[in-house]
């Protein structure tokens, strides 16, 4: 089964002026992402807007980001919604469509028991042979998938991974604790990273990555080396040069997310609140991409 590494990116889906996916731009991020640190590769999670793509379109772009990045680094398709047999339908579509494993969101808005989604979650992983990372977020879905829960799942062969983004260090550490040593932890949050590895975790589901992708995995793979102190003369570095990657000649980009609720702001931080929610997207030569769809628009100001 193969391994997620240790930072992964939840890549950003860039679009034309007409608000269409622009999947060539998608190929150039891609392979730009795995140039510069990325392990692997989210696609049409929600740092990717999945909830504003459509089946079609987030099919596409697994396939577009798979011929992309080759076997050159794990793409994981973002399948999970709040719809179990959805979830897997588009599960079995995504593994069609050549990807590496799956990333499934709580269930969202419904709120469902502990066992309504310990049941959800291994409907979806039984429906396929790919690995799957299960990504508990609290604060955006409604529910917290709690570590008796995760543990409970990862004695299902192919839940090999959490993504955890409930900013508790104290439940990464019970996940931790409840698991078997193979079963990988993954920040959720960029400004945790560190935190999270020194309660056993394997690494990063990032959104910094876009801007600061080597310094993230030199800072991860330092912490492994027993190197902490080089890995926290890393952290700050990184978030400065993400900052001033973020700057387009200049000024300061500020882009907003197609999520209606948030606006998104350029932030002095590669590891900044704006950063981990996904609303600022990179080309490949750093500068900004503004997202066109629904009634956010996008800005260089």
């Amino acid at each position: 089964m193969i391994e997620f590494g240790r930072v992964l990116t939840a890549m950003a889906t860039p679009f034309d002026d007409s608000g269409a996916v622009n999947y060539t731009q998608a190929t150039a991020l891609a392979k730009h992402l795995i140039d510069n640190g990325s392990d692997g590769i989210v696609v049409a999670g929600t740092t990717g807007e999945s909830p504003t793509l459509s089946d079609d379109e987030k099919i596409r772009l697994v396939r577009t980001v798979k011929e992309a990045v080759g076997g050159r680094a794990a793409v994981v398709a973002g399948t999970g919604t709040y719809d179990t047999k959805h979830s897997i339908h588009l599960t079995k579509e995504a593994q069609r469509a050549g990807a590496d494993g799956i990333l499934l969101v709580n269930p969202y808005y419904n709120r469902p028991s502990q066992d309504g989604l310990y049941a959800h979650f291994r409907a979806v992983a039984e429906s396929t042979p790919l690995p799957c990372m299960l990504y508990n977020i609290p604060g955006r879905t409604g529910v917290n998938c709690l570590p008796e829960t995760i543990a409970k799942l990862s004695e299902i062969p192919n839940i090999t991974a959490v993504k955890e983004a409930s900013g508790n260090l104290d439940q990464s550490s019970e996940i931790r604790s409840r698991t078997k040593d193979d079963f990988r932890i993954y920040s959720g949050d960029d400004s945790l990273t560190l935190p999270i590895l020194s309660v056993g975790g394997s690494g990063v589901v990032s959104v910094a990555s876009h801007l600061v992708g080597r310094e993230i995995q030199e800072m991860v793979r330092s912490y492994e080396r027993g190197d902490a102190r080089k890995a926290l003369q890393i952290e700050p570095r990184a978030a400065e040069s993400g900052a001033q990657r973020q700057r387009f000649q200049g000024r300061e980009a500020q882009t907003s997310a197609r999520r209606g609720d948030a606006e998104g702001e350029g932030t002095d931080s590669g590891r900044a609140q704006g950063a981990r929610a996904g609303r600022c997207l990179i080309h490949t030569d750093g500068s900004a991409v503004t997202r066109r769809r629904g009634n956010a628009t996008g800005s260089i100001s």
